[in-house]
């Protein structure tokens, strides 16, 4: 098993085709793959992908860097998404038209039903009744195993109709929703062609789920991954619990999270006027909490003594309730600035304006390997921006291992509340961690593998 490696609104179900590209391949293997499909074609992808731009989701930073680094790798891509009119939750919608548009990427954008499963994320006739009436059918869904996308998924199959064998040489379907993964078989089955399918998180495995699978969901993961050609996911050790689930072997590979070196250059860096420590994100209490680094604030406070007290720690994201509770516990909610969910840029902005980078995976002292698997997409971007990075995850995590090569990431356990305050005493004096190799982190080499995968299951070297 190898776990190290200008466009015009179309109707829904309609292929709506951009330019090609602009511009010279980034590399030198880049031109050999162009060259090579000058002479046998472009090989294409069909790839089944619900967070797409300009949609305001985590995932999109993942899909959007396969997309756009496969076209620049010589693939004929064509991402099969919501159409973002019907979406509640995007960002600049015309700047993401021109990027598809210069990369080069096909779309086919698709309806949705039954929007009262997902009201939060999608558009309806009436919000008020869409809401109450998704209250009533969510928990039915879920205690029959029904996914709340399953309105697109049918959408999507119909938009997709019209694909021929001539269309399409491998499908990539990445999950979650994980009903688009049945969708790759069927598309599959119909047009003769294998499919791949990607995990941005497990889906009957995932550290963060709350509620048990039933038999029959379970069944059906089992059932789309003995059907696949390959298998790809963001961390070893959830290759490695997934592996234990289903025996995929040979045909599991790990493709983890990046960052688009272009995108990273173009960010200006926020000026705080003093001494930031940034987080942007979420919380999975109890595993995911502020409470470790905030106890370790409160001992820099005092270790400090009034000498340097020129920080604050600002938090970017919609659980405000949870740092407010802990702030409190620990007295420090003079030293907390609130923003609020804020745009992708203006996060990142933000980001590379801070003196630190805080990720945390797991504060958590007992580890599964679902738990040392979890490896957030947003440590990437730090990297990427060259912020030094605190991160808190378990020993022996992925998290870790992946990162430490980087030269920026310094890592603690939970419990390793006087290791940090050195560290940020540090970190507040200037003495900071410097970055080494953080283009092995990069989608312009991450890419390289994804290609080189989708190439050998479609026969198109």
């Amino acid at each position: 098993m190898d776990l190290y490696h200008g466009e015009s609104r179309s109707r829904r179900g309609e292929v709506e085709v951009s330019g090609m590209e602009r511009g010279s391949p980034a590399s030198m293997s880049e031109k050999l793959a162009g060259d090579v499909t000058q002479l046998r074609g472009r090989p294409k992808l069909l790839f089944l992908a619900y967070p797409f731009p300009p949609a305001k989701a985590p995932g999109c930073v993942r899909t959007w860097n396969m997309a756009m680094y496969l076209t620049r790798l010589g693939w004929d891509v064509t991402v099969v998404t919501p159409d973002p009119s019907i979406l509640r939750n995007i960002e600049d919608i015309e700047n993401a038209s021109r990027e598809v548009g210069h990369v080069g990427i096909k779309r086919i954008l698709t309806g949705h039903g039954w929007r009262c499963l997902a009201p939060n994320n999608l558009k309806c006739w009436s919000q008020y009744i869409c809401k109450l009436v998704g209250r009533v059918c969510r928990p039915i869904a879920g205690r029959l195993g029904i996914d709340t996308h399953i309105g697109w998924i049918k959408a999507a199959e119909q938009a997709s109709s019209a694909l021929t064998t001539n269309d399409v040489d491998v499908i990539f379907a990445t999950g979650s929703p994980f009903s688009a993964f049945g969708l790759a078989k069927r598309l599959s089955e119909r047009l003769g062609r294998p499919y791949v399918l990607d995990y941005r998180d497990p889906w009957t495995g995932n550290p963060h789920g709350a509620r048990l699978h039933l038999p029959s969901t379970i069944q059906e993961e089992a059932r789309v991954l003995e059907g696949s050609a390959a298998v790809t996911i963001v961390s070893p050790s959830w290759g490695r619990a997934l592996d234990q689930r289903f025996g995929i072997g040979p045909k599991l590979h790990v493709v983890t999270n990046g960052f688009d070196s272009g995108e990273m250059a173009a960010v200006k860096p926020y000026d705080f006027g003093h001494c930031a420590f940034v987080y942007t994100g979420i919380f999975y209490p109890p595993k995911r909490t502020i409470s470790p680094f905030l106890a370790a604030l409160k001992l820099l406070r005092e270790s400090l003594n009034g000498n340097g007290n020129d920080w604050y720690f600002h938090y970017y994201g919609v659980d405000e309730n949870h740092i407010r509770q802990e702030a409190d516990r620990f007295d420090l909610s003079d030293r907390i600035v609130f923003h609020g969910r804020v745009p992708r840029g203006e996060a990142l902005s933000a980001v590379k304006g801070a003196r630190l980078a805080l990720v945390i995976t797991s504060v958590a002292e007992e580890q599964t390997l679902e738990d040392k698997g979890i490896v957030t997409g947003k440590i990437f971007e730090a990297i990427g921006l060259a912020t030094p990075v605190l991160l808190i995850a378990p020993e022996g995590s992925d998290a870790r291992v992946i990162t430490e090569p980087t030269g920026l990431v310094k890592s603690f356990t939970g419990i390793e509340i006087q290791s940090m305050v050195s560290f940020l005493e540090d970190v507040v004096r200037g003495q900071a961690p410097q970055p080494q190799n953080i283009e092995n982190c990069s989608w312009a080499v991450i890419s390289k593998d994804l290609d080189a995968l989708l190439r050998e299951v479609s026969g198109t070297w």
